[in-house]
């Protein structure tokens, strides 16, 4: 393996502009996740500075969007009633019929949630001076925050974003009398089409170069880089001959070697009226060697439609 990495040092011209180290030594597990977010944590600078609020809640899962959304408001909804209740209720709030201090506290939360979204039922409303204050004060929070919210809101409905998923794995499968590198990916929203698709590969992997191991990168060359359009799955094949850098690798090389396999799909979506991409990754532990992807698609009953069975992407069989 040494040997054939100083070879393939000397036989192929590897790419310096993958935004990666080539130190060997401070690899991880991987350098790009499956999601396509880079395994990559930063740390030398204080939290406020390296945090965006504004990046991050527009890319945070929507599970978790919506948790800060009702954290914030029960949170600031507390404060406000803590308040109140602070300055007092006798003489500066009418309309309470709660006894109980507990009643009282409900009383003045609702209060307090219909004078932050401005709502205003009006059966307990504020007289004196103190009170109006921290309400009016409270309004202005109130149309500030839902001013926010309805922005991150349609950001995260507006955001270009390409609707892909990937193959589980990638497979190294007969082909032309030879072998060849395949994975797939799928456009899986039905009112999204993807135009003018372009697909670039490269593949990571430790060499021995001057004596030192260190990390080269290199691009693949396609069977396909381009397609008008994806109205279906795409495969990606990279034909493994004498002059890709996969040449000879058997499962014990990759592993060796730590290859991963970086993809970068970029196209045009009809809906967006904008470029949009995706990235994600293989590691030598998710290629597998002989196995061929399943079919995907299959003809409707009547023979008027092609129907394309996105839960099928992953599948394989053994050669």
């Amino acid at each position: 393996m040494a040997n054939h990495n100083r070879l393939l040092g000397s036989r192929l011209k590897a790419n310096n502009d993958t935004g990666f180290s080539n130190k060997a030594d401070i690899a991880s597990s991987r350098f790009m996740n499956k999601d396509g977010s880079f395994n990559l944590r930063k740390s030398g600078l204080g939290f406020v500075k390296q945090f965006s609020i504004f990046q991050t809640m527009l890319t945070i899962p929507r599970w978790k969007f919506i948790g800060v959304i009702l954290l914030f408001y029960t949170t600031i909804n507390l404060f406000f009633t803590s308040i109140y209740l602070l300055v007092g209720t006798d003489g500066q709030v009418q309309g309470m019929i709660g006894t109980s201090s507990w009643e009282k506290f409900k009383e003045i939360f609702y209060f307090s949630t219909q004078t932050f979204t401005t709502v205003g039922y009006g059966r307990v409303s504020p007289t004196g001076d103190a009170v109006n204050i921290i309400a009016s004060l409270e309004s202005l929070t109130g149309l500030l925050s839902l001013a926010i919210a309805t922005g991150l809101i349609y950001g995260r409905f507006a955001r270009p974003r390409a609707y892909l998923i990937f193959s589980d794995h990638a497979l190294i499968t007969p082909f032309n009398d030879k072998t060849a590198l395949m994975f797939r990916f799928v456009n899986y929203k039905n009112n999204h089409s993807l135009t003018d698709v372009e697909v670039k590969v490269n593949v990571g992997m430790q060499v021995e170069e001057n004596g030192e191991t260190v990390y080269k990168y290199y691009t693949l060359l396609l069977e396909r880089e381009r397609v008008e359009s994806l109205p279906m799955n795409w495969t990606v094949v990279h034909t493994i001959d004498e002059n890709s850098p996969l040449n000879g690798f058997t499962h014990e090389d990759m592993k060796r070697a730590d290859v991963e396999i970086y993809t970068l799909i970029r196209g045009f979506d009809d809906v967006f009226s904008d470029i949009v991409q995706q990235r994600s990754s293989y590691t030598y532990h998710e290629i597998l060697f002989n196995r061929k992807f399943s079919r995907m698609f299959k003809e409707s009953e009547d023979g008027q439609t092609t129907i394309l069975e996105l839960d099928k992407l992953s599948h394989h069989v053994d050669v």
